[in-house]
């Protein structure tokens, strides 16, 4: 697993052209990842457009790959500003010890939803969305954790260690023409590891729908 850094140009007319249609900063991406005569490989990469701008005010995507990119295969001159260096994510945080119990600072913007009568409605309520989340972290080998509380009426959803940092109707196009739109929600919290192996799976593999969208990465950091 390879975590790459990447920042971008908004001089550039079509680093906004992305940054407005998901999809399509998808498709750039996946110039990168794939020549230019094949698809891309499904699940090579996941990627997150970060809230928060870098020291130079450039946006800055987040990218997880099982492989190495070739950043000239996207073909668009001025797009990328700079290139962080390619991390091992395993290397780095030492996955092959990782143990349960283990606990890490984590980031996740995901799409929050559920599936009626063949379509996907976006939870729209805190509560909702929390209650996905946890759902969630037991299919993907961790736990969230609980902040301690004085209040005994309090619900056990109202203390779980999570933020919703950020809530985002996204919109994009595929390229047959038709529309996409995701509710897009940016969690924040603390996590422990259940299931390591589980664990680092869903770390490369990412959580939920929307990956095409910039869904689904999660990132950690030890506490």
């Amino acid at each position: 697993m390879l975590l790459h850094r990447i920042h971008l140009d908004p001089r550039c007319k079509e680093v906004r052209r992305d940054l407005a249609d998901y999809y399509q900063l998808h498709s750039t991406l996946c110039r990168a990842f794939s020549k230019a005569d094949k698809k891309c490989p499904p699940g090579e990469f996941l990627w997150r457009h970060e809230p928060e701008t870098n020291a130079k005010g450039l946006p800055q995507i987040l990218i997880l790959s099982k492989n190495l990119p070739d950043w000239s295969g996207i073909g668009i001159k001025g797009w990328l500003n700079s290139v962080d260096p390619a991390i091992d994510l395993k290397e780095k945080l030492q996955l092959q010890q990782l143990s349960p119990g283990q606990r890490f600072r984590f980031r996740l913007r995901a799409n929050p939803s559920v599936t009626r009568k063949g379509k996907r409605f976006g939870l729209m309520q805190a509560s909702e969305q929390e209650s996905w989340l946890e759902k969630k972290s037991h299919l993907h080998g961790f736990q969230l954790q609980e902040l301690p509380s004085f209040a005994l009426t309090e619900s056990e959803n109202c203390r779980l260690d999570v933020c919703i940092v950020e809530e985002r109707v996204l919109r994009g196009k595929q390229h047959s023409g038709n529309s996409i739109t995701i509710f897009s929600v940016l969690f924040e919290g603390v996590l422990s590891v259940t299931e390591p192996e589980k664990f680092i799976q869903t770390l490369g593999s990412g959580i939920g729908h929307a990956k095409a969208m910039g869904q689904g990465m999660l990132s950690i950091i030890p506490v």
